[in-house]
């Protein structure tokens, strides 16, 4: 079977994978895998198969380190390597950005450059991928191997038409790399922000000093079992967010596309996916404008969405909790409290599971995270600095959303010959 056949690129030449490069299998030879001594103290970098899956393009992120022990017993891949996973998430590829070990359930390729590159053979299996995964699925656990992989055949155009098509497939990526980015870096000042205000309550005084440093008045409160500052008020989310739980069957709203927010789909790397009404279940809850969504499942309860909806059209699993701000003023406000590590910690250490499975948290209970509340005015002020961040990060999230639509358009129409770059 020659996976990207098509009458548009009968001309190109007809390769097995394995002609076009050499194939290293990923090396994790302790048991067990997650033992103490291989990680403690560890600088060499170790990604599984999710950080593969999650990558755009480069792999540049990991969340484990081996040490010298470790690395003893796996092996350093170069920068540039094609990682191509071979069981869980199946055929999934990403480039290394740097040098970085991975387990037997990836394969690392080097491409023979004379003939293709790492990044063209990634613009391949991602056309493809679906079409492996169908052909694995089913087996006790879907996995394929370096035989299959070897055996592929493929149809290649030259190598020169191989590298414009990538420079014009890799230049979308890369500005969503870029876009992630900044994005990553915006969340963190705000986080920052939020922590100077509402954490260390040191946001500027009437003298543009930081409060509490500066020797604002404090005063003990005993629902927060802390100092909060004089003439600050106590309450919980509900005091400033409600619980939106209006629900709407979309199989009664004709072929509309609307916006579909589910849980698989719910993370910062990730776009939710447009759907047809008619084609999802019944029995989601409407998303607003205004509204933000947080999980009610663990472990995604770091995960907090600002819908891009900028009209009634956007619908959202039922696995969400859908909050509005009681005032519209002060939206940025309550998705910074929603964003911080304390809400966090709150929705982790109350949540619960029942028969078995994954932990959940129950809306009211997100609902009662104690929080201190600000004067109007403060309120207003921190809005005129984190809501411009907000604002920033949704733009570049909705420019992310549009080329990673304009890239999928393109990929197949290149891979199989349809279209053309001159």
């Amino acid at each position: 079977m020659i996976y990207n056949l098509t009458k548009y690129n009968k001309a190109w030449s007809t390769k097995k994978l394995k002609d076009l490069g050499q194939f290293s299998r990923g090396k994790s030879k302790h048991r067990p895998r997650n033992d103490p001594k291989l990680f403690e103290g560890g600088v060499y970098p170790l990604v599984q198969t999710g950080d593969i899956k999650a990558s755009v393009l480069h792999v540049s992120h990991h969340e484990q380190t081996y040490n010298e022990f470790g690395l003893a017993q796996s092996k350093l891949w170069p920068a540039g390597t094609l990682c191509i996973t071979i069981a869980a998430n199946i055929a999934e590829t990403g480039v290394l950005s740097y040098p970085m070990c991975f387990p037997d359930s990836i394969v690392g390729f080097t491409a023979d450059l004379s003939q293709t590159s790492e990044l063209f053979m990634h613009y391949i299996f991602t056309y493809i991928r679906q079409s492996i995964q169908n052909s694995a699925s089913g087996s006790i656990q879907d996995n394929i191997n370096i035989d299959y992989l070897s055996s592929l055949d493929f149809k290649i155009p030259e190598k020169n038409y191989q590298d414009r098509i990538v420079s014009l497939l890799s230049g979308i990526d890369k500005k969503i790399e870029l876009n992630s980015r900044i994005c990553s870096e915006l969340k963190s000042m705000a986080k920052t922000l939020y922590d100077y205000w509402f954490v260390q309550f040191d946001f500027p005084d009437e003298n543009g000093k930081p409060y509490r440093t500066s020797g604002g008045e404090m005063i003990w409160n005993d629902q927060l079992k802390r100092e909060i500052p004089k003439g600050w008020e106590t309450g919980t989310v509900d005091t400033i967010l409600k619980i939106d739980n209006k629900s709407v069957d979309p199989q009664k709203l004709g072929s509309n596309i609307m916006e579909h927010y589910s849980i698989p789909a719910f993370d910062e790397g990730q776009m939710p996916a447009y759907e047809a009404a008619n084609s999802i279940e019944s029995g989601k809850y409407v998303v607003y404008p205004d509204c933000i969504l947080t999980s009610k499942l663990n472990p995604q309860f770091k995960r907090l969405w600002d819908p891009f909806c900028d009209t009634n059209n956007a619908i959202c699993s039922t696995e969400f909790i859908v909050y509005r701000p009681r005032n519209t003023w002060s939206r940025p406000y309550c998705y910074a409290i929603l964003n911080s590590d304390e809400f966090y910690c709150h929705m982790v250490g109350k949540a619960i599971s029942s028969t078995g499975s994954r932990k959940r948290i129950q809306p009211d209970v997100s609902a009662s995270f104690p929080i201190p509340i600000a004067d109007e005015a403060t309120i207003k002020r921190f809005n005129a600095i984190y809501g411009p961040i907000m604002e920033n990060q949704k733009e570049l999230r909705k420019e992310n959303r549009e080329l990673t639509k304009l890239r999928d358009w393109l990929l197949p129409m290149l891979m199989n010959g349809q279209a053309t770059v001159e």
